[in-house]
């Protein structure tokens, strides 16, 4: 799952992802639908069930508490969350590392 400027990446992420499928969770205008990112509109909370991403990048624009909260409920325990941005700390996910603009944790 991508949201906001971090759906910019997926043309990148697919071919190392192989045949994983991605949202776009409220990308830029520009951000079209692709083979591999399906988009998606929202003002609060993600339309998904809980604990369905496989791994969740938030893009700077969202590294708000309540996106955060978002990103974390959608994601499976143990599995990554990387945010845009180092000066987060997401409420029930353990940080591994921060670095070169980001932070990456690990949902517990």
């Amino acid at each position: 799952m991508l949201l906001g400027t971090a759906a910019r990446a997926a043309a990148g992420l697919a071919p190392l992802v192989g045949g994983i499928h991605c949202i776009g969770i409220n990308a830029p205008a520009d951000v079209t639908e692709l083979p591999v990112l399906s988009l998606v509109r929202c003002e609060s909370v993600i339309p998904l069930r809980g604990s369905m991403a496989r791994g969740v990048v938030v893009g700077a624009e969202l590294a708000s508490p309540a996106w955060l909260a978002e990103a974390t409920r959608v994601l499976l325990r143990g599995r990554r969350l990387v945010v845009v941005g180092e000066d987060v700390a997401p409420a029930g996910v353990t940080h591994l590392a921060t670095g070169q603009g980001l932070w990456v944790g690990e949902k517990q």
